[in-house]
C-alpha cells in the first residue's frame, strides 16, 4: 500500500486536506480511461482536495463522473474565470452542473495578474457579487482568489484586504524562493495570511523555465523538470513550508513522481539541503517566464 499524503488544516475551513491538492487542468484534454486512472492515482496516495475550473477543457466532466460516486471524500474547489458578473454567474452554473454537485466547498475567482482585473472583480457589476451569492445559497461553502505571475502577493495582498476570502493561489518554488523582488513580496503577503488563517495554495512547485525555442514535449505552458531526483528534490524543497498546499502539475505523465515525492516526504527527515537546491539550480538553470512571461500576460509584452 502507498503512503500517504499528509493532511492539514485548509486555513479555517475546518477541512484537513492533503498538503498536494490535484490541479485538474491535467484533465484538461485527456480520454475518460485516462482520468479514470488518474482518480485511482489520487485515491492511492490519499489525496482528498481536488481543484478544477470552467476553463480546464473537460476537467469538470471527469471529476463530474466520480463525483456521483465519491463526493463525500473530497474537498471539491472549482474557479471562475469571467470578471464580470453576468458572465461569471453562467460560468458557475456551468461548474455545477458538469461537477454533478449542486454545491462546491471552495469557490475561486481565478487568475487575477493586472490591476485592471482586480478593479473590474470588485466593481459594481464585478464577479465578486458572483461569490456573494454562491454562499447566500449555498451553492459554495467557501470562497478563495488566486494570481500568476511576479504580481502575484501584491495583487492578492489588496485582495484579501477588500474581501473576506479563505483561501489564495499564487506561484512559488526554489527558484521564486531566491528572487529578490518575489520572495519578500511572497513572505510578507504569506505572513498575513497565516496571522489571517487564510489557506495558502502554491502551483509551479516543478517549473524549470520557459520553453523559448524548445519543443513543447510536456502538456504544461512552462518548461517542467522531468527527472524523478529533480521532481522529489523540488516537491519535497515546498513542503519544507509547514503551512503551503502544493498544487499538483498539469501534465498526467508527471503527476505519478509528484504524488510519489510528497508521499515520502518525512518532516523529521527534512527536505532537500540548500546545497542540493543550489546545485539544482545552477545545472539546470532554473528560472520563470519574465514580468509578461505568463499566460494571460502574453497580450502586453507587445
Amino acid at each position: 500500500m502507498k503512503q500517504k499524503i499528509e493532511k492539514l488544516e485548509f486555513g479555517k475551513t475546518g477541512h484537513k486536506s492533503s498538503r498536494v491538492i490535484f490541479g485538474g487542468a491535467a484533465l484538461s484534454e485527456v480520454l475518460p480511461a485516462e482520468a479514470d486512472r488518474v482518480f485511482e492515482l489520487l485515491l492511492q496516495h490519499g489525496v482528498n482536495h481536488i481543484d478544477t475550473s470552467v476553463t480546464y477543457g473537460d476537467s469538470e466532466k471527469h471529476i463530474g463522473r466520480w463525483m456521483k460516486e465519491y463526493r463525500d471524500r473530497f474537498f471539491l474547489a472549482t474557479k471562475i474565470d469571467a470578471r464580470t458578473y453576468s458572465e461569471a454567474r453562467a460560468e458557475l452554473d456551468t461548474s455545477l452542473k458538469s461537477l454533478n454537485s449542486g454545491q462546491v466547498d471552495l469557490l475561486q475567482m481565478h487568475e487575477l495578474v493586472r490591476k485592471g482585473d482586480a478593479d473590474t472583480f470588485f466593481s459594481k457589476d464585478g464577479a465578486v457579487k458572483v461569490l456573494d451569492e454562491a454562499k447566500e445559497k449555498d451553492l459554495a461553502r467557501f470562497v478563495g482568489v488566486t494570481a500568476h505571475g511576479f504580481d502575484a502577493p501584491k495583487i492578492l495582498q489588496r485582495c484579501i484586504d477588500e474581501y473576506p476570502f479563505d483561501s489564495v493561489l499564487l506561484p512559488f518554488n526554489y527558484y521564486l524562493s531566491t528572487h529578490p523582488q518575489y520572495r519578500p513580496d511572497f513572505d510578507a503577503f504569506t505572513r498575513v495570511c497565516r496571522e489571517r488563517g487564510i489557506a495558502v495554495q502554491t502551483i509551479k512547485s516543478i517549473a524549470r523555465g520557459p520553453w523559448d525555442k524548445q519543443p513543447h514535449t510536456r502538456d504544461v505552458w512552462y518548461q517542467p523538470l522531468e527527472e524523478a531526483e529533480d521532481i522529489d528534490r523540488a516537491v519535497q524543497f515546498v513542503m519544507t513550508f509547514p503551512d503551503l498546499f502544493l498544487c499538483s502539475v498539469g501534465d498526467i505523465s508527471l503527476l505519478p513522481r509528484v504524488l510519489e515525492a510528497a508521499s515520502s516526504y518525512e518532516h523529521d527527515k527534512g527536505g532537500p539541503s540548500k546545497e542540493e537546491m543550489e546545485k539544482m539550480r545552477k545545472d539546470l538553470q532554473l528560472t520563470m517566464p519574465g514580468s509578461h512571461g505568463w499566460p494571460r500576460l502574453w497580450d502586453d509584452a507587445g
